[in-house]
């Protein structure tokens, strides 16, 4: 980053100058997405699911790894994403990669225009298509977030060495916008707050929690959130996950962790034919969504539409957040 880039941030108060920092900073009201990269060298794959969600997000999540499988790399398919006309936030996991290979990659991620990237610990290598494969687990999602803070603002490596190319030459940091991962459902319930504020400590900017469909209960870990003021110094994001069908709502209940679906969420879709039940989850999606603009401490949601891309305008249109803000 030259000079006058530095200083055109600070003037600005931004940290990394990106859209999704912008929206954020200038308190709209965010939305981000998700796009799972292809499990092949196929890019017509990352085409097809980017011409449904641009205009419709102001950034969109690009994982890594997810579930363990084997995928093509977050920040090759983040740039594909970009040159698709969509800001990418790249997932980096720490389960595959060392502190040297995670630095590489920040490097090289922000050389190639990702200014946003997400913190993740990773699932576990049992859970994927590889599951004797060694993993790393180097550090952790919080020490990952102090690593890239640390290479941000003191222009540091992890090591402590400054982020140049030789002793007279200029110090060139990674300018990114920090994210982090929150699941306000897991237990004990009021350690989940605690995490939280360890996670802002160490240096995220903003945060999208795991899907939610429990809402009382996420109503209750934002009440312990705006009690500590941590609305005020971090960017919320509420993770949701449209519902397709009845048999969908009792896995998420059944077979994910950390999830809570209520009962009356499964029956209001048994009570619709089969056919109708993706739109009734969409229905229960937009409901969401509105309550959320109304609760105090949300800066927006995440839309994690899995493999549904296509539904994605549909409901961003119903919740009345278009058009996209332009800052």
């Amino acid at each position: 980053m030259s000079i006058k880039e530095n200083t055109d941030l600070k003037a600005e108060g931004l940290k990394a100058g990106s859209n999704l920092e912008k929206v954020l900073t200038a308190g709209k009201f965010a939305v981000t997405s998700e796009l799972g990269p292809p499990k092949s060298a196929d890019t017509a794959v990352i085409g097809e699911k980017a011409r449904h969600l641009k205009g419709m997000v102001d950034a969109v999540n690009i994982t890594d790894n997810q579930t363990a499988i084997v995928r093509m790399s977050s920040i090759a398919a983040g740039v594909l994403a970009m040159q698709h006309g969509l800001e990418p936030v790249i997932q980096i996991t720490c389960r595959d990669r060392n502190r040297i290979a995670m630095q590489s990659d920040i490097l090289g991620a922000y050389a190639l225009g990702l200014k946003n990237i997400l913190c993740l610990t990773g699932d576990h290598q049992k859970f994927g298509n590889h599951s004797a494969s060694k993993n790393v687990y180097d550090m952790d999602s919080i020490q990952l977030i102090d690593m890239l803070k640390t290479m941000r603002d003191s222009k540091l490596f992890q090591c402590g060495e400054e982020i140049r190319n030789g002793k007279n030459a200029p110090i060139s940091e990674p300018r990114v916008y920090i994210g982090a991962a929150a699941n306000p459902f897991g237990d004990p319930f009021e350690f989940r707050v605690i995490r939280l504020l360890k996670k802002f400590k160490a240096g995220a900017d903003f945060v999208q929690t795991q899907c939610i469909y429990d809402m009382k209960r996420f109503e209750a870990w934002m009440k312990m959130v705006r009690e500590r003021e941590l609305h005020k110094k971090i960017k919320i994001l509420a993770g949701i996950t449209p519902l397709k069908s009845v048999g969908m709502a009792k896995y998420m209940r059944d077979s994910v962790a950390g999830l809570t679906v209520p009962d009356d969420y499964i029956e209001r879709l048994s009570r619709v034919p089969k056919e109708k039940q993706a739109d009734e989850g969409i229905a229960i999606c937009v409901e969401q969504i509105k309550r959320f603009q109304d609760m105090e401490g949300i800066a927006g949601i995440h839309l994690m539409a899995i493999e549904w891309e296509h539904r994605v305008p549909e409901i961003i249109e119903r919740a009345g957040l278009l058009p996209r803000p332009a800052v």
